[in-house]
Formats: C-alpha cells, structure tokens, sequence
C-alpha cells in the first residue's frame, strides 16, 4: 500500500492537519493500492505562508543560478523517468508505452523547452526613448493540475514559475498523487531553496478554493474543467491575482475536400482515441464532405474496433481504463444520450468490454450521422468518443468547427499547404494542427474562448509568471 499522508512545506515533509485519507484505485481492476490524505485550508494556508516567507530571496537570485537549478531538475527527472511512467500507469490507467513515450516524456519536454527559452530570455531590454522594461517575478502562485496529463501539467507551470523566480504552492489532483509527490521528491534533491516549491495534496472545494481566494497568493495558475476555472476567476476577483487557464475543448478536425482521406481518417481516430480520449485537445468532432460521410464511418468504425483494450500494463494495449469509476459513468451516460438524440452508433457503444471488468474500460466509439446540436457534438465528453459531422462546403465546415464556446485545438487535412493555411487562420482557437503536426513543448498552448486565458510553453510560459516594470530614467 502506497500512502501519500505528507506534504512538502517550507523544505520539510510535514504531517497535515487533517487525518481524512481516501482511498487510491488502480483503474484497470478497482482494486485500492493506497491512500492520500485531503488537505485542509490550515494546510493551504501554512503553504503560502512558507512561499510568501521564500520569495524575496528566491526572486534576487540570478538568472544563472536558476538556470543551473533547471539543468539539475531535468537531470533527475530523467534518471528517475521509469518510475513516473510506472506512477501514471498505476494511478491514472494509461499504457504502458504511452506512461513511457508521452506521459513521461511530456515532463521532461517542458524543462528543456523552458531551460532552452530561459537561456535567451531577455529580464531587463531597452524601451522607447529613456525606458527600460524589466521582467520581474509576479510573486506567490498557487499552481492547480489535473489528472489527465499530471507530468505535462505539473512541470508546464513548476519549470517557467522557477525560471521567472517565483515561490509557489501544487495542488495536483487528488486522483494522481504519486507523480506529483515524486516530482516533489526530485525537486528537493535538485536544491530547491526551502518554501520556493510546496506541495499540498487535496480537492478543489478545500484546497483549491483556499488557495484561490487567500490575500498572500499573487496569481492562480489552473487547469482543468470550465466550471471549475469559472470558479476559481470568482474566487480570485476579489483580490484581483492574476489569473491564467487552461480549460475544456470540443476541438474540429475538418477534412477538407483535397485531403489524404486514408491517412487522414486513420490519423484522426487514432489521435482522438489517445489517452483513452482524455485529453482536453483531442480532435473529437469530424467534420467530413457529406458526399463521403458514410464510407468515412464505416472506415473509422473499423479503426476503433481494431483498437486494443486492454490491461495497461500490456504493451500490445492500446487504449487503457479510464481515471475513476465516476468518470467512467459519466462518459457512459453521454453515449446513451447520443444514442437516445438519434446519433448512429457506428462502433463502440455503453455495453462493458468483456473479460476486464470490474475495471473502468469504455470501448472505442464512434457516432455518426450527428447533427450540430447534439449534446454529443457541443458538450466535452472527455473519453474515446469521436463524432462525424457532415459539410456541404468549405464555409459550412468553417462555420461548424467555429460553433462552439471552446476554443483549444482545432485541426484539418489538406495535401495543398496553402489551402490548409488559408482556413486555418479562420479557425477560431489556440492551435491548430494541420495533417495531424504535432508541434514542441516550446509552442504557446492555451485557449480562446471558455477553453481559457493566458499560454503555457517556452518563452510564453516563462512570461505569463511575470510582470513587466517600466524604468522611466532622467
């Protein structure tokens, strides 16, 4: 049993307040493999303290100091990558070879894409005239991560906080806390100053919301669903902390009339099917010529079903267990309520996959004949469900990837460049993807819309955890 009853506060692994342990599940066999305590406010509240206590040194130190410490974190975190990779698999269900190639791999792609953007990174430049601008550390930032890519979240805030010079207090998710707590663990080794980087395990309704709203917290750094970002822009407002998201999606995948339908088709499966389908930016809406829709569904159908589903701890699997049993119910339940709006069911469906329960499995689904106004077609599933939607032409295509309140990813196929250019600077979202490219960790990702605010990525992480000072000279 792995118990996770300490959190990382000024430097030291203390006992929390509360004795309130819940049970961890592995998801691909219900079965409790360990225990996290549950924060309290008064555990927040100690946190911040400690970060708000370390802050003055850590911001004074030079930009090669902290260089030096990045280069250490990364070292670390790459000599102990199997066992994040093991931790991902255990507590959130991902494959194994996709904990290893991409969950695992993410982490360390957001350290080097930081150290490599900090390298050149400009603290103090010249203005107009006699001014000279000055990045300085926004201060106290209370960093707030999801489950579905903990590695990729957790050091796509931690590294560029550090690199700007900030202190700050992680509040993972209370579904993954052993990659958190083993990025805690690499962290200390690495030298991290006392109180700079403090970890609290916890739920948003205690944690996050004291966190949020506490007067020594200086910016909130969120992701996760839209109901709860609009929570925490609430909490914030009254001591107006900045403020920075990365919120749900509903992400296009237009395949344009001059596209390679057979790569294009498989590609889009494939990718929406990743991570079990549990990826904000997954392109879960296929908007494909009406001309071509049916062979296009028979065609995806057939890739879904060749999906395995399977233990994940397997490498011939493909597509793993989703997060929790609560999770689970909830993407059932939106397959019954495409079936029930009149969406084609062309593979997959809510009946359980033989032989792996009592696990969360969902099979690989895939409706089509879906109309725009489907609860399927507008609300973030969040599970290997992909969509077909059918255009008469190209500004229909445009204007139905475009109706949507997210704005995350959007993506299209097109074998001419120009052409693909040309309609995706009128998609309405943070990235979009042409012919399934995927880009570095040093591209800006965030969102319009209700998919949030604010860029993570390279010199654009780095910037959004400081302030810009004016030195207006004589």
């Amino acid at each position: 049993m792995k118990n996770f009853d300490r959190f990382l506060i000024g430097g030291e692994w203390v006992i929390p307040s509360s004795r309130d342990n819940r049970d961890l599940r592995n998801p691909a066999n219900d079965e409790v493999y360990g225990t996290v305590v549950m924060g309290t406010a008064e555990d927040a509240d100690a946190a911040i303290r400690a970060a708000h206590a370390a802050f003055p040194s850590f911001a004074a130190t030079s930009k090669e100091e902290r260089l030096r410490l990045l280069k250490r974190i990364l070292d670390i975190y790459e000599r102990r990558r199997d066992e994040f990779a093991a931790a991902m698999t255990e507590e959130m269900g991902a494959p194994a070879t996709l904990s290893r190639d991409a969950q695992a791999a993410a982490g360390a792609d957001y350290l080097r894409a930081t150290i490599d953007a900090f390298e050149t990174f400009a603290i103090e430049r010249p203005g107009a005239g006699n001014v000279i601008l000055r990045r300085e550390p926004v201060g106290v930032c209370a960093l707030i991560t999801p489950w579905n890519w903990p590695l990729n979240q957790i050091a796509g805030k931690v590294a560029p906080a550090l690199a700007a010079g900030c202190s700050m207090i992680l509040k993972p998710s209370e579904l993954t806390p052993m990659s958190a707590t083993l990025f805690a663990e690499v962290l200390v080794e690495a030298g991290v100053p006392a109180g700079v980087f403090n970890l609290v395990h916890g739920d948003g309704h205690e944690v996050g919301t004291a966190l949020s709203t506490h007067p020594l917290v200086d910016m909130v750094s969120f992701t996760g669903s839209t109901a709860a970002g609009v929570q925490v822009a609430i909490n914030a407002a009254p001591s107006v902390k900045r403020v920075t998201q990365e919120l749900g999606g509903k992400s296009p995948n237009i395949l344009l009339r001059d596209a390679d339908f057979d790569t294009a088709v498989e590609r889009s499966i494939r990718a929406c099917m990743e991570n079990s389908g549990q990826s904000c930016n997954a392109p879960t809406r296929l908007i494909v010529p009406a001309e071509r829709h049916d062979d296009i569904a028979n065609t995806a159908a057939a890739i879904a079903n060749s999906l395995r589903v399977g233990d994940p701890l397997e490498n011939e699997t493909d597509i793993g267990p989703l997060v929790s049993r609560a999770h689970y119910e909830r993407v059932l339940n939106y397959i019954r309520i495409g079936q029930q709006e009149g969406a084609v069911l062309a593979a997959g469906g809510p009946e359980p996959v033989s032989g792996l329960e009592p696990g969360y499995f969902v099979r690989p689904t895939v409706f089509a004949h879906v109309k725009p106004e489907m609860t399927v077609a507008r609300e973030e599933i969040f599970g290997p469900v992909l969509v077909l939607l059918s255009y008469e032409d190209e500004e229909d295509a445009i204007a139905m990837a475009n109706d949507t309140p997210y704005g995350l990813a959007a993506y299209l196929s097109s074998r001419d460049e120009a052409h693909a250019l040309s309609v995706a600077r009128r998609l309405r979202a943070g990235q979009v993807h042409i012919n399934m490219a995927l880009p570095g960790a040093e591209t800006p990702f965030g969102g319009y819309r209700q998919s949030g605010n604010g860029r993570e990525g390279g010199v654009f992480g780095i910037e959004e955890f400081t302030e810009i000072k004016a030195i207006v000279r004589p």
